[in-house]
């Protein structure tokens, strides 16, 4: 197996030469505002993701995935002379949405945050549906086994035969 480090420089390498491509040699119409985010790549070093987001709306991403697959050979080619390795990584290209994943977080956050005020607004002008206090509190009175046990009360152990039957 390759070297992690090395695995490592290689996908940042390939990050970085993929992105400069597309800005300076891919020329097609369909490539929208295209940023790339992350590339990784196997231990082998033969199959490359790279990973990218697109500005604008699902045609404008699905037009950008287009181009991007239009140009996959020419970018493999010009990757795979750039590393000088043995075998050119296969590029596959991901939209990468983690802007949409982080809209979604900060609604599902907003809405937590609007039922714990909703909760405490309810709260506040609530009362019990019992009494304050749910449970029975005893008060400690003569009558009670605690408090004949504390006056003396003990059993001595005389009644009660020690050993087995004796006839």
């Amino acid at each position: 197996m390759s070297d992690p480090a090395k695995v490592r420089r290689h996908a940042e390498r390939i990050r970085e030469l993929v992105a400069s491509l597309v800005r300076s040699q891919i020329k097609d119409p369909r490539l929208g505002m295209i940023t790339i985010t992350d590339a990784r790549i196997t231990a082998d070093l033969r199959d490359a993701t790279v990973f990218y987001t697109v500005l604008g709306d699902a045609a404008a991403q699905a037009s950008t995935a287009a181009a991007l697959e239009s140009a996959k050979g020419m970018l493999r080619s010009t990757v795979g002379k750039a590393l000088g390795l043995r075998h050119s990584p296969t590029l596959t290209f991901v939209l990468d949405d983690v802007q949409d994943q982080v809209k979604h977080i900060d609604d599902l956050l907003a809405a937590a945050r609007n039922a714990d005020a909703e909760v405490q607004r309810l709260a506040a002008t609530s009362s019990y549906a019992g009494e304050a206090q749910p449970y029975r509190v005893e008060d400690e009175d003569e009558d009670s086994p605690a408090g004949n046990a504390a006056a003396g009360d003990e059993p001595t152990g005389d009644d009660e035969p020690r050993g087995g039957d004796r006839r």
